[in-house]
């Protein structure tokens, strides 16, 4: 197998599934429980916390651990909508699924709703948001980097923008965490998700900046300081900050390696497959991505033809599996849907080689040449 779907999820590192053994086996003591067993795993949680915050640059007690991503936009987004009560909220076109639709929720209970439409590039002008700022205006979302073109966005400025207007802005850096340094300092609320940088899938975090208002996202007991009740999962926190900071010390080889892999790739299918484009911005993208339209095919044509050569590949967000509609995200760059539909995502990571990009190359051409021969 060729595995080219790193955006969508990445293998677990052996040294963190090693790290999260202990806690799945001898020590599986409930953190809240009062006893030695559990004394140990509340350790391990606080031990966790701590190398996560250190790494984030924030206080441990700004650190509350999720399921994922998904669960980090919708806290964010919905939990200061429900301290606030009522106003607008700000989320460009190209954010992920968790936002937008949550922003769509809150719309259906009254809350004004402005989406921002980036430019051909990919990127969503600090200016935009600042225009579209109002008095009432209660957050603003934009990620540090897309999902689906990997087009890194100007999060400082958006970031003192809102900071400006006392706007509580949420930052989506689940594809950049362990790639780029973290914009702590700019946002209210950040949010990770564990298994996109080789830690296990259904955990992830979200950092909360103290003083800020918001309201808990999980009743229940008071795991999380009371915010997100539930029994914590701690062998996947553990196996999170294992993760996360082998991924940060090793950033620096690693996004040298998968750039070199991933602009070859690139550089050959584009020069050697006619009707190509790469989409987003060129240059101001994370090192893993290439999402790349092929005209005359269709995206889930290709997928599927890759997919009976052994490569993984995507067609957008794994969280939008099973979407007929163009990608959003491109609909957004003011892509026609032709190109929109003609779009696969190529997503590489540290495990990935440059033979494995040529053989990819090699299944592609073959791909291409049977839709497009097939259409003539």
């Amino acid at each position: 197998m060729i595995y080219l779907d790193n955006a969508a999820t990445t293998p677990i590192d052996n040294e963190v599934l090693q790290a999260m053994l202990p806690y799945l086996k001898e020590n599986f003591g409930n953190s809240s429980s009062q006893h030695s067993a559990g004394r140990v795993a509340a350790n391990a949680v606080l031990y966790a916390r701590d190398k996560i915050a250190k790494i984030l640059g924030c206080p441990a007690e700004e650190v509350y651990f999720t399921s994922g991503g998904t669960e980090a936009g919708n806290f964010a987004l919905k939990g200061v909508c429900a301290a606030k009560g009522h106003g607008h909220i700000i989320v460009a076109e190209t954010e992920h699924p968790a936002i937008l639709e949550s922003a769509k929720d809150m719309q259906k209970l009254g809350f004004a709703v402005s989406y921002l439409l980036p430019d051909e590039n990919g990127i969503i002008s600090p200016s935009a948001i600042k225009s579209e700022i109002r008095r009432d205006t209660v957050f603003c979302s934009v990620m540090h980097a897309n999902n689906e073109t990997g087009v890194i966005q100007p999060v400082e400025k958006i970031g003192k923008a809102c900071k400006e207007r006392g706007v509580f802005y949420y930052c989506d850096c689940v594809q950049s965490a362990g790639v780029l340094p973290f914009p702590t300092e700019f946002c209210d609320g950040l949010g990770i998700s564990a298994h996109k940088f080789y830690g296990p899938k259904g955990i992830g975090a979200i950092r909360i900046k103290n003083g800020a208002k918001i309201s808990r996202f999980i009743s229940g007991g008071r795991q999380e300081s009371g915010l997100r009740g539930g029994t914590v999962n701690v062998a996947a926190v553990v196996g999170m900050a294992t993760a996360l900071e082998k991924a940060v010390q090793d950033s620096e080889v690693n996004n040298k390696k998968i750039a070199a892999v991933r602009d070859w790739f690139v550089k050959r299918v584009l020069t050697e497959i006619d009707g190509t484009q790469l989409n987003g911005d060129n240059l101001n993208r994370v090192p893993s991505n290439a999402n790349i339209s092929f005209d005359g095919c269709d995206g889930e044509n290709l997928l599927f033809l890759l997919d009976l050569k052994g490569v993984c590949v995507s067609t957008g967000s794994a969280c939008s599996a099973g979407a007929v509609s163009p990608s959003h995200v491109l609909k957004a760059m003011w892509y026609k849907d032709e190109r929109a539909k003609s779009a696969v995502r190529f997503t590489f990571g540290k495990y990935n080689t440059k033979a494995e990009a040529d053989k990819t190359v090699e299944y592609l051409k073959a791909a291409v040449a049977k839709i497009r021969g097939g259409k003539g």
